[in-house]
């Protein structure tokens, strides 16, 4: 069994981050949070079914998948003491219905969304919601001259912040191999993990990431049970 923390370190519940300059913190949950805008970025929070299940492309999360889903979120956000929070890719249902949320899933959300500013990014030309989701939607946003976006451009870019690939890696070392889900960027843009916690993910090896970051090096921060762990792409492996 590979254990992902280094010995004779502590777990590293969070790790710096840099794009384009611009400092955050990625977080163990799979947050991100940016301490000059005080603002935390999470991906992928409320699948909708068809993007949703166990890597079946087909069956709708379990309530009981999204309450945990959002008692993470609250976990993170009692850490980081955001004013605003930034919900991008699937999350924001189809402008009219919330994506399977039961009721108390909802009275979760609306509890957190109390006293600050919450903004889904939806990807679509006319951003909409559903109403019982809350706060307002953008089809995409630009913060300190870096786009935020539903899903990343499609080839190269530069200042960029993005969700909806769902990256994860697998490491390979002493003959043994984990899988975890992953932020993986280059400096220049940033892809972020699902929040939530039922994807299985897409390895950060498939031909879907390689327009994104071409020829330049990458780097991926894992997320463990104790923690947040950069780890070398030299030691990763395909599916």
């Amino acid at each position: 069994m590979i254990e992902l923390k280094p010995e004779g370190l502590a777990d590293a519940a969070a790790e710096p981050v840099a794009v384009c300059g611009r400092q955050f913190v990625a977080d163990k949950s799979g947050a991100l949070y940016w301490p000059s805008q005080r603002t935390l970025l999470v991906a992928d929070l409320i699948p909708e079914s068809g993007a949703a299940g166990r890597g079946n492309g087909h069956a709708p999360p379990p309530a009981a998948d999204l309450r945990q889903t959002l008692v993470r979120l609250a976990e993170a956000m009692d850490h980081y003491e955001p004013a605003r929070v930034i919900a991008l890719g699937d999350g924001g249902g189809n402008g009219t219905a919330a994506p399977g949320l039961a009721a108390d899933s909802l009275e979760i959300l609306r509890i957190l969304q109390e006293e600050r500013e919450w903004i889904w990014l939806t990807g679509r030309p006319h951003a909409d919601i559903a109403p019982q989701l809350g706060g307002i939607a953008c089809s995409e946003l630009e913060v300190s001259g870096l786009t935020l976006r539903h899903r990343p451009t499609p080839s190269w870019a530069t200042h960029e912040i993005a969700a909806s690939l769902r990256p994860a890696a697998r490491l390979s070392l002493y003959g043994s191999s984990l899988r975890r889900a992953c932020f993986v960027g280059n400096g220049r843009r940033l892809v972020m993990p699902a929040f939530a916690a039922f994807h299985d993910g897409r390895n950060v090896l498939d031909h879907a990431f390689r327009p994104l970051f071409g020829g330049s090096a990458m780097s991926v921060w894992l997320l463990g049970h104790g923690g947040l762990y950069p780890v070398a792409t030299r030691l990763l492996a395909g599916d």
